[in-house]
């Protein structure tokens, strides 16, 4: 099997040793999943859900597992004759031992009610493994005088995230937690005098509608050239960060970070943004500006205006200012 990652290819067959090292790997566990799935009906779609046929190190295992899941999708019983018939199917039956090797799967199966645990860890082994051969592309690529070093911070990103979310699923939840944290929230909101349960964007009728900017909500705000997208942005933005005091990053792909925030400073101080543009201030209107922008000035706005962002150089950005400065909204 082969897996893309970034712009590279990565097989998923495993090196064996590294610098003389054994890679990440749980054999035991792989067979005792592997026999468990062909006699144990009910921890099939569990481990199937929470695995892949490259997590497994051995590729005759992972041939195992191919012809498992095949059964599975094709609503079929999975049992030592269904998983032997698939794989002389998938012409794989003599490369992995034939029957004897099936049979001694299924034979050495002291219990079957791990599987869930044992299929964790064998995802974890395949994610060190992973981040082991991305390490070492990514040092062999740092001392390439060739590579361009955004290419190289790009090129690490998109490989760690590929890995990320290829294999790190969130689970269900159950309904008696999902409650509890309902009942918390609803407390909470009882309590707040403006009962909003988000973040608010400053406009006490929008509010009043959505409760405030929601955690994980995406919003889009469309409109012909020219309607104040951007103007409804920054209003926002502004109402946030000075009058919430939350932080908020704003990435701008088109407009500079000085033409941002000449249109801030011209909101907060009431003057006339054309006289702004040049200059042309009166005395008592240059202490109008200094006194009304002293909030701005310290407010926790960061705005980031690199042009032509990719995805993958958005979400870094996003995780830095997350973690840096505890911004709690973005704004593009």
């Amino acid at each position: 099997m082969v897996k893309k990652i970034g712009k590279r290819t990565l097989k998923a067959t495993p090196t064996y040793e590294i610098e003389g090292k054994l890679q990440p790997q749980a054999v035991e566990l792989e067979r005792a999943v592997l026999g468990a799935l062909m006699i144990d009906s009910e921890s099939l779609s569990d481990a199937i859900d929470s695995l892949k046929t490259e997590y497994f190190y051995l590729p005759k295992h992972q041939k195992i597992f191919e012809a498992i899941v095949n059964l599975f999708n094709n609503t079929q019983p999975v049992d030592i004759l269904t998983v032997s018939e698939e794989l002389k199917r998938i012409e794989a039956f003599k490369s992995i031992g034939g029957l004897a090797y099936i049979s001694e799967l299924t034979n050495n199966v002291a219990s079957a009610s791990n599987t869930e645990f044992h299929s964790r860890i064998i995802a974890e082994k395949f994610i060190k493994r992973s981040l082991i051969n991305i390490s070492r592309r990514i040092s062999s690529d740092a001392f390439d005088d060739s590579v361009d070093i955004f290419d190289l911070l790009n090129n690490a990103e998109a490989e760690l995230f590929t890995v990320t979310e290829g294999t790190l699923r969130k689970s269900y939840d159950k309904m008696s937690l999902l409650i509890k944290g309902a009942l918390e929230n609803i407390e909470t909101l009882r309590n707040k005098e403006d009962g909003l349960s988000g973040i608010p964007s400053g406009f006490t009728s929008l509010d009043r509608v959505t409760s405030g900017w929601q955690n994980s909500d995406l919003i889009i705000c469309a409109a012909r050239p020219g309607m104040g997208k951007t103007a409804l942005a920054l209003s926002m933005t502004r109402n946030i960060a000075i009058e919430h005091n939350i932080p908020i990053g704003f990435f701008s792909l088109e407009m500079s970070s000085e033409q941002l925030v000449n249109r801030l400073i011209a909101s907060e101080s009431e003057l006339n943004a054309s006289k702004l543009r040049k200059g042309d201030l009166a005395d008592h209107e240059m202490i109008q500006l200094h006194e009304k922008i002293k909030e701005l000035s310290e407010a926790q706005i960061f705005i980031d205006d690199t042009p032509a962002l990719t995805i993958f150089e958005l979400r870094a950005k996003a995780r830095r200012l997350v973690k840096n400065h505890n911004v709690k909204i973005i704004m593009i």
